[in-house]
């Protein structure tokens, strides 16, 4: 019991520190929206001050504390004056970047500086023993548990009782609202970042000597502390406190009282980071000025002539190198590889995963044994290393089905320190007798010696073919009609579930495809030398990788080869010693520097002009004409294609927002061939019953039947894909895509096997019949190949609904389509309606503020107030209902309804 209790007050020692440095991860949040992720690695260099000029320049210990921690503070600042700032109009994925280009930086300087070895530090506090309910406990723990209590405290009262905390606030609120009220967002913003960043300073100074001063330790801090400041919901400073101690006597505990597991006591934080954002199931919303941008994406188009002739200079370089430039173009490639799997999984996709080396070594760990263990050849080795890592791929994407964001960031890091900690680091399991790892052998390949030790060109040029395989199956996946599902998922989740999408299986395909392809550039590396070793892959090194992966341009094919040059040990670095000797030293804090000057600057990355100038050299060789041609209109079927006959009934739907009732008991039938309006003054709650009807919105109660099939609890894309189909008020269009790439992701049914023969064939076939009608219907053949941002207004309200007919819905549902166009564009829209009911044999329910349309165009009305229907009928009924007059006056003129 003494033991418990001496192990528990410890922890809550430890645990005090982790709180200290969430505390200042939530003030960075709070004042800027902002996840700092380099948080560690700027307390890191705070304490790394204060120590040199104590021990080294003889400055006493408290003044030394004082310039630790405002070095932190400064280097906080800046981050956010030329780091964030610069990208408040980018995506999150930029400012997430952002934050990772500071942290290499900051830790290139300190290994460069200090190197990475660990160094004792005595502290200032008292380290009497003292004796607490009969358990013994080294005074220095009680200080760091008081000094945590008195922080929260100070910060809990600044926060809710000062002018500044109040205005930090109001920022977080509302940015806009916040400005008009006389505060600077950007100086509010600048405080928080100081006042945090000091705090990281002050925990990483307090924290070195109970872990030691080491570059890798203070960084890795970040994990512990992210789970505390998630516990808080970086908001609370009392409850992230909380969470921050209890993590630490949980990790004390573990490390005392464990079963012997290797690596679990240091996987605790990632388990509450688990079960906090599973449990949430919710992505932690950034702010932003204006309205994110994802980076752009290349086409995937490949040019087989120009990639013949590289692929055989190549091959010719890699035979006439030397053994050094042949490891050089190895390590280039396999790192190639890994930003390769990021492009899969972050640049198409969008979910921003920090597992690539994880993945990669679980790659490598299967692949060796398969070779230690059983004498597998080096070719079966590979497979089932390839193979064998995409279940563990897809374990990692199942956190992705309920979060995404940085909260994925996040929780794959997790993952990938957890897999390290336990299994790379496990030497049970990482290292076979007499070997420093898994001992794997000279490989052969058909037969031919390919060692890299015997043979490093021979090797490289294996690695060289591999890397163009897998960098075409990528290609092939970003034409096909899987690709275009990824991009959809990517650009907008709402959307493409409404088109009949599977998010979920989008997402596992991404995971899966990446891990193969990080998988294979983990064997490839493993099998590199005569035994597997396992520091080749540690987690925090994902943050590297995901930096270079937006230096060659995270959505281009050619950005692996860019981004890859700028890491040590690469050509890159290999070039850089031919020109400056001694350059490669400092790849690591160049390749972090030009990550910065990428992401102010052009955050597509190198690729997206290395694309735009060989599309200029392609149109100049081979001109085309303007617009993309549509097959003839002989080819297409004759006449206008009529919709699958189902009726939608909607019976008692209730639809609660807490205490708020939007919804009350709406009933209502929407036939095929007719158009039903539903109307009623804002607030009304006709969005809310859309909402419930396509599944974006749980009904309390009710149900929802197309025909006699009842899809009340059927998710999005299931309802989508039986004959529901919508618009949105706000249009959610893919913005990444073209006009004809929006209209595809609508209509492309693919097959069973679609994701699988994606990878060597992509499936392409001509818009079908009935979507080239919807194409002339809604004056879009011009457009075809236009992005959607280069559309006007109504051309995208065209779209919109375009893109919900090219879905071949039985019971299509328009939410405010009208909104924002002129009077004559709203007349040309009534009748397009129209003939949707009348010509194509869709049943139409319009929720629309113009009653003018309304009344012109619908069959039946229905009018909603309070969430209640108080009338239904003909537009002449509805015009001449006491009851809808009466609900109208505060909303609308009387005449209107005249």
């Amino acid at each position: 019991m003494d033991d418990i209790l001496r192990f528990a007050l410890l922890g809550l020692g430890l645990g005090a520190l982790y709180a200290l440095t969430a505390h200042g991860i939530v003030l960075v949040y709070r004042g800027s929206g902002v996840l700092n992720l380099a948080h560690g690695a700027i307390g890191m260099a705070g304490a790394y001050v204060q120590w040199e000029l104590a021990a080294n320049e003889g400055v006493p210990y408290w003044p030394a504390v004082a310039c630790g921690v405002l070095t932190s503070a400064a280097l906080g600042v800046l981050t956010h004056l030329l780091v964030i700032r610069p990208l408040r109009r980018a995506s999150s994925l930029a400012r997430l970047v952002g934050t990772l280009a500071v942290f290499i930086v900051l830790t290139a300087v300190a290994v460069k500086r200090y190197g990475d070895s660990l160094q004792l530090v005595p502290g200032k506090l008292p380290t009497r023993l003292l004796t607490i309910a009969g358990a013994t406990v080294s005074e220095d723990r009680v200080w760091l548990l008081g000094i945590a209590l008195a922080v929260t405290a100070v910060l809990h009262l600044l926060y809710r009782r000062t002018l500044f905390g109040l205005g930090t606030t109001a920022v977080a609120e509302n940015e806009h609202v916040a400005a008009s009220l006389g505060w600077s967002p950007d100086l509010v913003a600048t405080g928080n970042w100081a006042l945090g960043s000091a705090l990281a300073g002050l925990t990483g100074i307090l924290i070195v000597p109970v872990i030691g001063l080491s570059v890798t330790g203070l960084t890795t801090l970040l994990l512990s502390a992210l789970a505390a400041a998630l516990i808080g919901r970086f908001s609370s400073f009392p409850v992230t406190l909380a969470g921050g101690l209890a993590i630490g006597v949980v990790q004390s505990e573990l490390t005392r009282f464990g079963t012997g597991v290797t690596g679990l006591a240091s996987s605790v934080p990632f388990l509450f980071i688990a079960l906090v954002l599973v449990a949430r199931g919710r992505a932690l919303p950034l702010r932003g000025t204006f309205l994110e941008r994802l980076p752009a994406l290349g086409s995937g188009r490949v040019r087989p002539v120009p990639l013949a002739f590289a692929v055989a200079v190549g091959l010719l370089l890699v035979s006439l190198s030397t053994p050094l430039w042949a490891d050089a173009i190895t390590s280039t490639l396999v790192l190639g590889l890994i930003i390769l799997s990021i492009i899969v999984v972050t640049g198409y996709a969008g979910q921003v995963s920090l597992a690539a080396y994880a993945l990669a070594g679980t790659g490598a760990f299967i692949a060796g044994h398969a070779a230690a263990d059983w004498g597998w050849p080096f070719e079966l080795a590979l497979l089932a290393g390839v193979l064998g890592t995409v279940p563990i791929g897809l374990l990692f994407a199942l956190p992705a089905v309920r979060t995404r964001g940085v909260n994925l960031a996040i929780i794959t890091l997790g993952l990938g320190t957890t897999l390290e900690a336990m299994v790379f680091q496990n030497t049970d399991l990482s290292t076979t007798t007499g070997s420093d790892g898994i001992a794997v052998g000279k490989q052969t390949l058909f037969g031919i010696s390919i060692s890299g030790v015997d043979h490093p060109q021979r090797y490289a040029a294996v690695v060289l073919v591999l890397f163009v395989a897998a960098t075409l199956v990528v290609a092939n996946v970003r034409r096909s009609r899987t690709g275009r599902r990824l991009i959809a998922v990517r650009a907008n989740e709402r959307a493409a579930a409404a088109l009949g999408i599977d998010v979920r299986a989008a997402k596992l395909y991404a995971f899966g495809l990446s891990s193969a392809v990080a998988a294979l550039a983990g064997v490839l590396t493993g099998f590199r030398s005569t035994s597997v070793v396992f520091s080749d892959f540690a987690s925090f090194d994902s943050i590297t990788a995901l930096g270079l992966a937006v230096i060659g341009g995270a959505g281009f094919l050619v950005g692996p080869l860019f981004g890859a040059t700028f890491a040590a040990g690469t050509v890159g670095a290999r070039f850089g010693d031919w020109v400056l000797p001694g350059l490669s030293e400092w790849m690591p804090l160049i390749g972090g520097v030009i990550l910065v000057l990428t992401l102010v600057g052009n955050q597509d990355g190198i690729g997206k002009e290395v694309g735009r100038q060989a599309a200029g050299v392609t149109r100049r060789l081979f001109p085309r004409g303007g617009a993309i041609a549509l097959p003839v209109e002989e080819d297409a079927a004759p006449g206008v294609p009529r919709a699958t006959p189902l009726p939608l009934h909607v019976r008692d739907l209730t639809v609660r927002y807490g205490g708020v009732v939007a919804v009350d008991g709406l009933t209502l039938d929407v036939e095929p061939g007719r158009v039903v309006g539903l109307i009623g003054p804002n607030g009304a709650g006709k969005t809310s019953a859309i909402d419930a009807v396509t599944g974006f919105t749980r009904a309390e109660s009710g149900s929802v039947r197309l025909d006699e099939r009842d899809v009340t609890r059927a998710p999005v894309h299931r309802r989508a894909a039986a004959g529901l189909s919508r618009s949105f008020q706000s249009l959610e269009l893919f913005e990444d895509m073209t006009v004809l790439d929006n209209l595809y992701a609508a209509c492309d049914r693919p097959g069973k096997w679609a994701w699988l023969t994606d990878l060597v064939r992509p499936g392409t076939r001509p818009l079908p019949s009935h979507v080239l009608i919807a194409v002339r219907e809604f004056g879009l053949q011009d457009s075809l190949d236009r992005p959607v941002g280069d559309l006007s207004y109504g051309e995208r309200r065209l779209l919109a609904i375009a893109r919900a007919v090219a879905a071949s819905p039985s019971v299509l549902l328009l939410d405010e389509p009208a909104a924002g166009l002129s009077d004559d564009e709203t007349r040309e829209l009534a009748h397009l309606v129209r003939r949707l009911a009348e010509d194509w044999g869709m049943g139409v329910l319009l929720v629309e503020h113009d009653v003018d349309m309304v009344m012109s165009v619908c069959d039946q009305v229905v009018v909603l107030d309070f969430g209640r229907r108080i009338c239904a009928g003909t537009p002449e009924e509805v015009r001449r209902d006491p009851a809808v007059r009466a609900a109208y006056l505060g909303d609308l003129e009387p005449e209107a309804l005249a």
